[in-house]
């Protein structure tokens, strides 16, 4: 991935950092919902795709294609189509803050996912954290119902469909696992996403009539423009270039994925600080306690450890 180790956590937060912003940025053009999510991943993955080919070059980016072309296709657009159609819908009505949490809990829902793929037994500590995961949740759909009595936005529609599409992205990420194994993880990426642009494009336009014309991207009011740009290559092309090759390139790749657990707290501070959003009590509880639950399961062999050595001096 061409990233120097000595560079690679420093990749993996500014990954982070475009993650974590994917939120506010979404909230800031003119087009919401389904037309912004065939522009963002039409144009992310067509990004993904020249620093694939400019990387590793045709041979291998279409590789995937000769072998697993079918499989790749169906599980790009049933999962990442998805996830990212359900993101940008939550963004309509729930909040910044309340999306990226429940992102969050993707890798959760990895370890259900591979419950139900491959069979992999749930341990003790995933159990545990899995049910702070959905204390979480309880706390932000308990907050939008607090809103829908006092008359605010209902935004448990949003929250539902944020929890869908971070679902859809843990079991696509373990279904696609075989495929990243056979032919590296750029080239699958890449194809994956554009694979996805595309199935998007063609369900948003059966479903909503809405036909995205990529060529008329400079047709569009400058702020529109500007926004969809840093949505498409900031959040979405460069974002995940840097997350997959600081990954890569990390000694431990586990220390460095830590990183991703920023990403409601950085949400949070962009919500607050520019668009002036109140965050309340319930959602401060369920930061807290999501990105608790996945920092306790990363680092529960120490946790054990520490735990041990306090009996013994107790």
């Amino acid at each position: 991935m061409n990233i120097p180790a000595r560079f690679a956590s420093l990749a993996v937060f500014v990954a982070v950092l475009g993650h974590g912003s994917a939120e506010f940025v979404a909230t800031m053009p003119t087009i919401t919902g389904p037309e912004l999510s065939v522009w963002r991943i039409l144009l992310g993955g067509a990004g993904l795709m020249v620093l694939a080919l400019l990387i590793i070059g045709p041979r291998a980016l279409f590789a995937p294609l000769k072998t697993d072309a079918w499989e790749l296709t169906w599980l790009s657009v049933c999962g990442m189509s998805g996830a990212y159609f359900s993101f940008h819908i939550a963004m309509e009505t729930a909040s910044i803050i309340q999306v990226a949490t429940l992102i969050t809990t993707t890798p959760i829902f990895v370890g259900i996912a591979n419950l139900i793929v491959n069979g992999q037994r749930l341990t003790a500590v995933k159990i545990v954290t899995s049910l702070f995961a959905f204390i979480g949740l309880v706390f932000l759909i308990t907050d939008g119902l607090l809103e829908k009595l006092i008359g605010g936005q209902d935004s448990i529609k949003g929250i539902l469909l944020a929890l869908n599409s971070s679902v859809l992205g843990a079991f696509f990420a373990v279904r696609i696992t075989p495929l990243v194994s056979r032919h590296g993880v750029l080239s699958v990426t890449a194809l994956s996403l554009m694979t996805a642009g595309i199935g998007l494009w063609v369900g948003v336009g059966l479903i909503y009539g809405i036909w995205v014309a990529p060529h008329t991207l400079f047709e569009r009011p400058a702020a529109d423009f500007s926004w969809i740009i840093v949505l498409a290559f900031w959040n979405t092309t460069i974002s995940q270039f840097l997350w997959l090759g600081g990954l890569a390139a990390s000694p431990d790749i586990t220390r460095a994925s830590y990183l991703f657990y920023l990403k409601p707290i950085i949400a949070a501070a962009l919500a607050i600080m520019i668009l002036n959003d109140q965050i309340s009590l319930l959602q401060v509880f369920a930061i807290i306690v999501v990105t608790g639950s996945v920092l306790v399961e990363l680092f529960w062999p120490r946790i054990i450890i520490a735990l041990a050595r306090w009996g013994d001096h107790a």
